[in-house]
């Protein structure tokens, strides 16, 4: 009989074995393979036409890791090839893990969660001002994005640089390379993604504990969920080096290999899918009251209905949480759903979110995600074009034309961002024309964005352009009151007219 016993466990191990290698072959050799109106493309097909040197998965099935792969390059210079243990830059997925350092805080009574953030602040105190209405931002509001601040993200800073204190970060003062986190509209009034109110939370752990942010964050979050190979320390430690992945922006390498993020808790933390995979799985068993090594069920519980580090999506009735994160040279994902544990964390060094897309839905047609959005993919348009616009910009602009009046249904024609990405290709290769070009092709494509306008009247600006940048701003704020980058560009502009 137990002989009996342990052929059966044998061959269903087999059985297992089998499945999840002909789920990885079919990922490989077929990334699409759900999508019906698309040809067939191999992943590395797929990694070539999005630029992507590296790519970096973890799988996660029946609240486990089902599988672990990686693909392609670390280092092209170094030919260093991906391994599961490379890290990548999580960029803003550290949010996610700041919030549960936070929310540690907030269970063991030192934080008070709809507190006044200035109850914690020692060090620096927020500068309210009539913009905030009487009203005072709380610690609910930081992670939760509603706390009306300035500052979405940060662009870090190149290595071997003089890098910025929190404060200087906090108040905009060199060798600050962001402007001051300040309030633009009234707390708790409405959603407005701010890199800027996550390293408030940052500052207030560290006053609160005393301790150095990436001390207290690996002794008391990292560890005990299993991330042992994760580390918010900027820049990274010396005897990580040879296990970081190299930025790359569009297929060029980030000068010095990788830019360094002081605003540690928005951007600051180096991970693996492994690491990141775990936290998922900690995560689900805490949802369901299975484990607590950081969170009670209850604050999880919490944490995930009010997006605190982390947003929500309701499929169809079927709940997943999750984040995105893109650091200069890094575009990363992670899923999880809130039942039957299952989800995935794909990193890469490039920085187009499109190939991780098409990676996520691939793994959840394999695996059978309940109820979760598979939509036939259209090809980027702009990676359709880039080619001929680098040759010839005008020429690249007929072909946009003549492919949305042919093929509309064939490429992605309805994501501005689409455009605006390929413009500020140009714009940062110093390829202005070529920039106002496609900028203007934008607008004309999607006349009432705020962000559209933006985007061209900060070419104009560079281009030393002013009256047209000003008229761009100026229809910012026409169709973005609130816009406090269009608002500043605007007084910076009048300035230099004034000059003139």
């Amino acid at each position: 009989m137990k002989k009996l016993a342990l052929i059966i466990i044998f061959l269903s191990l087999n059985t297992f074995a089998q499945n999840v290698n002909d789920k990885i072959k079919l990922f490989e050799t077929n990334l699409n393979h759900w999508d019906k109106t698309k040809k067939k493309f191999t992943l590395k097909d797929r990694m070539a036409f999005y630029n992507a040197n590296a790519v970096s998965i973890a799988v996660i099935k029946d609240y486990k890791i089902e599988w672990v792969k990686s693909y392609g390059l670390a280092d092209v210079s170094e030919k260093r090839m991906v391994t599961p243990q490379t890290l990548f830059q999580a960029a803003s997925i550290s949010k996610s893990i700041n919030s549960l350092g936070i929310l540690k805080l907030v269970e063991e009574g030192k934080l008070g969660l709809d507190d006044d953030i200035n109850n914690y602040l020692k060090t620096w105190k927020f500068p309210y001002d009539e913009t905030s209405k009487g009203k005072k931002i709380t610690i609910a509001n930081l992670l939760s994005h509603k706390a009306g601040l300035s500052v979405h993200g940060f662009g870090g800073y190149e290595k071997g640089v003089e890098l910025p204190t929190i404060t200087q970060i906090l108040d905009g003062q060199k060798p600050s390379n962001s402007k001051a986190v300040r309030s633009i509209f009234e707390p708790g009034s409405k959603f407005e993604y701010s890199g800027g109110g996550t390293t408030i939370s940052q500052l207030i752990l560290e006053n609160t504990t005393g301790e150095k942010y990436e001390d207290y964050m690996l002794k008391n979050i990292l560890i005990p969920l299993g991330m042992t190979n994760s580390s918010f320390n900027q820049p990274p430690a010396k005897d990580k080096e040879n296990l970081l992945a190299t930025a790359y922006i569009n297929g060029r390498e980030v000068k010095g290999k990788y830019h360094v993020y002081p605003e540690k808790a928005a951007a600051g933390l180096w991970t693996n899918p492994t690491d990141l995979a775990n936290y998922i799985i900690e995560t689900q068993l805490s949802l369901v009251g299975k484990s607590n090594k950081i969170l009670s069920k209850e604050m999880s519980v919490k944490r995930i209905n009010n997006n605190l580090g982390v947003f929500l999506n309701d499929f169809n009735g079927t709940k997943y949480f999750g984040h995105s994160g893109g650091n200069e040279g890094f575009v990363c994902h992670y899923i999880g759903s809130l039942e039957d544990g299952n989800g995935i964390v794909v990193m890469t060094n490039g920085s187009n979110m499109k190939i991780v897309e098409e990676v996520v839905s691939s793994i959840a047609s394999l695996n059978q995600w309940k109820n979760y959005p598979l939509e036939p993919i259209k090809e980027s348009i702009a990676l359709t074009i880039k080619k001929e616009c680098e040759k010839n910009i005008d020429k690249g602009i007929e072909l946009y034309k003549k492919l949305k009046k042919t093929q509309p249904d064939n490429y992605n024609f309805s994501n501005e961002g689409e455009l605006n990405t390929l413009g500020y290709e140009f714009l940062n290769s110093n390829t202005i024309d070529s920039a106002i070009k496609i900028f203007t092709l934008n607008i004309n494509e999607f006349p009432k964005s705020a962000n559209v306008y933006d985007s061209r009247g900060e070419a104009y600006f560079n281009k030393k352009e002013y009256a047209l940048s000003k008229a761009d701003y100026q229809k910012v704020i026409d169709l973005d009151p609130s816009n406090q980058n269009a608002k500043e560009m605007l007084v910076k502009i009048e300035e230099i007219l004034k000059n003139k």
